[in-house]
C-alpha cells in the first residue's frame, strides 16, 4: 500500500551537476563624446585666475624668503662682502650688500611682486576669457573628444 498524502517520502534523484561557464558579458564599448566649448563665463575665470594667482604670490614670498635665509646661512653674502673689500681695496669705504639685499627689503620687493602678479594674472585671464569668446563666436569654439573607460 502506498501513501498519497503529505507524509509520503518522495525519492528525489540527484540534481545533474551545472555546467561551470567561463564566459564573461561583452564589456562594452567606451563611450566617446564629443564637446565643443563655445563660451568661458569672464567672470568665472576672473575668479579662479585670481585663486591661482594668489596661491602663486604667497609661494613666491615663502620661496623668495627661505631662498635668502639659505644663502645667508651658507655665508653668501659674507663672501660677497669680502670679494668687494678686495676690489674696491679702500679701507675706509665700508661696503656691505646687506644694506642692499636686507632680509625685510628683499621680502618687501616679492610681496609688491607677488601683488603685481595677482593683479596681472587675474586681468589678463579675464581679457583672455572675452578674446576666446569672440574668437569661439566666429569659428565655432574649441572641440573635445572625452571617452569613458
Amino acid at each position: 500500500m502506498t501513501s498519497s498524502g503529505p507524509a509520503a517520502k518522495v525519492a528525489k534523484r540527484p540534481a545533474a551537476p551545472t555546467p561551470v561557464t567561463t564566459t564573461t558579458t561583452p564589456r562594452p564599448a567606451a563611450r566617446r563624446v564629443r564637446l565643443t566649448v563655445s563660451r568661458i563665463d569672464p567672470w568665472s575665470a576672473m575668479k579662479v585666475a585670481f585663486l591661482v594667482a594668489v596661491g602663486l604670490g604667497v609661494a613666491t614670498v615663502v620661496m623668495i624668503a627661505v631662498l635668502w635665509m639659505l644663502l645667508s646661512g651658507m655665508g653668501v653674502f659674507d663672501q660677497i662682502n669680502a670679494m668687494a673689500a678686495k676690489i674696491i681695496g679702500d679701507s675706509n669705504t665700508e661696503f656691505n650688500i646687506l644694506d642692499i639685499l636686507g632680509f625685510g627689503r628683499v621680502v618687501s620687493l616679492s610681496v609688491l611682486l607677488g601683488v603685481v602678479n595677482v593683479l596681472l594674472i587675474t586681468a589678463f585671464s579675464t581679457l583672455g576669457a572675452f578674446l576666446y569668446n569672440i574668437c569661439a563666436s566666429l569659428v565655432g569654439g574649441a572641440q573635445l573628444t572625452l571617452t569613458d573607460d
